[in-house]
């Protein structure tokens, strides 16, 4: 039981951990592009690795959500 309850701990740790950064990246977005020419152009450079790490952080969080989903039907149980 002890197992379980540290194993639930950890899960919503990651899980606050992956929607913070969830968050970060679109509070990113909703910045929109920097005025500065040069700025910009580092923006649209990172826009593709920014996307796939979002994307990468969505697969994260939605199995952490799946897998601390689990560990709380075993505690019920």
């Amino acid at each position: 039981m002890s197992d379980l309850l540290a194993q639930k701990d950890n899960l919503e740790a990651r899980y606050a951990e992956l929607n913070q950064r969830l968050q970060a990246i679109h509070q990113d977005y909703a910045n929109g592009l920097d005025a500065d020419s040069e700025e910009r152009a580092q923006q649209l450079q990172n826009e593709e690795v920014l996307a796939e790490i979002r994307r990468v952080t969505q697969e994260d969080l939605a199995k952490v959500a799946q897998d601390l989903e689990r560990v709380k039907q075993l505690l019920a149980e």
